[in-house]
């Protein structure tokens, strides 16, 4: 029973959890088994070779930890550095904010990168810094990809032409909780030495996974990073990646079956098409906010999303109350504004296990809010915007052609 009945689906349109497909559901309906059968390794060899493809890596070592996007961001700093190692970190927005947070609650020394929130990294203070540091002090660049707090995508192809045009060895770290699977991403081509996501984003699993992958630079890193970890050391999974066995301490067996079904289901749709699906959601979306006559947070369009939108409200309206109203009133879950932005923006989350249809039926139920709360926008002219471009730009399912 649901703790607070609503008749229908609920409409899940955060930018995470998100919704799990069917298949998925079906595939973590089992019961708990002995993950030290010859059946679980064996699954484990399998899929520890699939995500690597989510990755777009072939020398890459993953690791599945049962944690949160927290947690892998926890392994991936005190497995490749030490305290007191200075980093370079860009403030963007919530998520980025909670990362550096946890650096320097690390003990090491976090040069930050500020920016107006709705603005991407400033990666002229980058380049400036790594033309400075020729002794190498900087250690390691930490980058959120994708900022779901306002909408932002970093575009981290040029943050490794700023390392390699200054040959800096710094280890590029990067959080791809809300990227990973729904936005272009190449651990290889980009030279990214750590790359993280969760299970609850794009790959649309519930909570539970922190899958990070680490780059043979980072695994040589590691050998040397005077960090104290326990829980999320990488050397205790090699270990057993050697016996064969694969798990230091026991895995969540359910979520292990659910990603399998997950990555099968991403495979089969293709990877390059998810990435472009989640290109029409983001487009329709921000088409949807400009005929509203409102403003996305992310200020240049080299910045947005394809996987959350920030819509900016007018000052006289909370957008605190458009998110309560639509879970109150219509069954849609929308994402609150975080931090500075606060009763400033409501977020629109499209990532995951989601199609074109349902993106029009939450941009519906956004028009009916903004109504509610009075805002004077016209109803179905967000929806039209949507439309007019899906309809010409939605491909026909391949399985059914």
């Amino acid at each position: 029973m649901d703790y607070v009945y609503g008749p229908g689906r609920n409409h899940l349109f955060v930018p995470g959890p998100v919704n799990i497909p069917e298949q998925v559901l079906r595939a973590m309906n089992r019961n708990n088994e002995d993950y030290r059968s010859p059946a679980i390794p064996a699954m484990t060899k399998t899929l520890l070779e699939d995500v690597k493809k989510i990755f777009k890596t072939t020398s890459g070592t993953p690791f599945l930890i049962p944690t949160t996007g927290t947690g892998a961001w926890e392994s991936a700093l005190t497995n490749t550095l030490s305290p007191g190692d200075r980093t370079i970190s860009f403030l963007i927005g919530q998520f980025s904010l909670l990362w550096i947070d946890q650096q320097q609650r690390l003990k090491f020394n976090v040069d930050v990168v500020e920016s107006e929130w709705g603005r991407g990294a400033d990666l002229d203070i980058l380049e400036s810094k790594l033309a400075s540091d020729t002794a190498h002090t900087i250690k390691a660049i930490c980058i959120v990809h994708n900022e779901t707090a306002t909408g932002v995508t970093n575009n981290l192809a040029t943050v490794r032409k700023i390392l390699d045009a200054y040959q800096h060895p710094a280890l590029l770290l990067v959080d791809g909780v809300s990227s990973i699977c729904a936005l272009d991403f190449r651990m290889d081509e980009w030279g990214v030495d750590v790359a993280l996501t969760g299970s609850q984003k794009a790959l649309s699993l519930p909570t539970g996974l922190g899958i990070v992958c680490a780059s043979p630079k980072a695994l040589e890193a590691s050998k040397t990073a005077k960090s104290v970890r326990v829980f999320f050391d990488w050397n205790d999974y090699l270990k057993f990646y050697k016996l064969g066995t694969y798990w230091p301490y026991t895995p969540s067996i359910q979520l292990l079956y659910g990603l399998r079904a997950a990555l099968d289901l991403i495979f089969e749709e293709g990877l390059d098409d998810v990435i472009l699906r989640h290109k029409r959601l983001g487009t329709a979306t921000r088409l949807a906010v400009e005929a509203w006559g409102l403003k996305n947070c992310t200020q240049k369009e080299e910045w947005y999303s394809d996987t959350v939108t920030a819509v900016v409200v007018p000052p006289n309206i909370d957008s605190s109350e458009i998110v309560r109203r639509a879970w109150k009133r219509y069954n849609l879950s929308l994402g609150l504004g975080l931090n500075k932005v606060a009763g400033k923006v409501f977020r629109i989350g499209h990532l995951g296990h989601l199609n074109e249809l349902q993106l029009l039926g939450c941009l519906a139920g956004v028009e009916m809010i903004l109504k509610d709360v009075g805002y004077p926008v016209k109803l179905g002219s967000g929806v039209a915007a949507a439309s007019a471009y899906l309809q010409n730009n939605i491909p026909l399912i391949p399985s059914r052609i």
